[in-house]
């Protein structure tokens, strides 16, 4: 049974804006609706291996591993400054202008599920934030584990899905001002940046 409490805390932590919020929203004003959508879902999938992590002890291999961890935390930093760069570029990947080359869904999806895949971070989460919340019962806790993963997982997918529809729906009123689109552009850029900055300081 997930308990209302369960709700509320993991919908909070789904509504705080993190790195997955800003790439769906860059993709949503990037190129509409459909794309904000495979953001949504690659970011969500991006969850399943850190929960299985979490399921199976891994995440504290990786907490009490400095080498592992470090591996991880800074492959997340490179990715973010490329994402960064993209943001930037004219034809990025991210780039929000009216003639920004349309990107396959599998490909957006994919991207979004590298960006929580390389945050070691999100593994020593779950491993703090569930067992809180299971029964105590050895015999059911992985299937209690898989199963407030599950609902964490359907809230992110909702939620981000909400935030790429809000970013489509701007879309079509930004398209005709092209300095603020270069603006949201440069803004993105230094939002993943920051991001890749604060993962480069952090410690397991």
């Amino acid at each position: 049974m997930i308990s209302a409490q369960f709700l509320l805390t993991a919908l909070v932590v789904v509504l705080i804006p993190g790195t997955g919020v800003v790439y769906t929203l860059a993709v949503g004003l990037g190129q509409g609706r459909r794309a904000a959508f495979a953001a949504a879902f690659g970011c969500t999938v991006g969850i399943v291996p850190h929960l299985a992590a979490a399921t199976l002890g891994l995440a504290a291999l990786l907490h009490t591993s400095a080498l592992a961890f470090q591996i991880v935390k800074f492959a997340g930093v490179a990715y973010l400054l490329w994402l960064a760069f993209q943001a930037l570029r004219e034809n990025g990947a991210l780039s929000v202008a009216p003639d920004a080359q349309p990107t396959t869904g599998w490909v957006v999806a994919r991207r979004g599920a590298l960006i929580n895949i390389l945050n070691p971070k999100l593994s020593l989460f779950f491993l703090a934030l569930l067992p809180p919340f299971l029964s105590g019962n050895p015999a059911t806790a992985t299937a209690e584990i898989v199963m407030l993963g599950a609902v964490f997982m359907a809230l992110t997918l909702a939620v981000f899905a909400l935030y790429g529809v809000f970013a489509a729906a701007a879309r079509t009123r930004l398209l005709g001002n092209p300095a603020l689109l270069r603006w949201l552009g440069r803004s993105f850029a230094a939002v993943f940046a920051a991001l890749a900055a604060r993962l480069a300081v952090e410690r397991a």
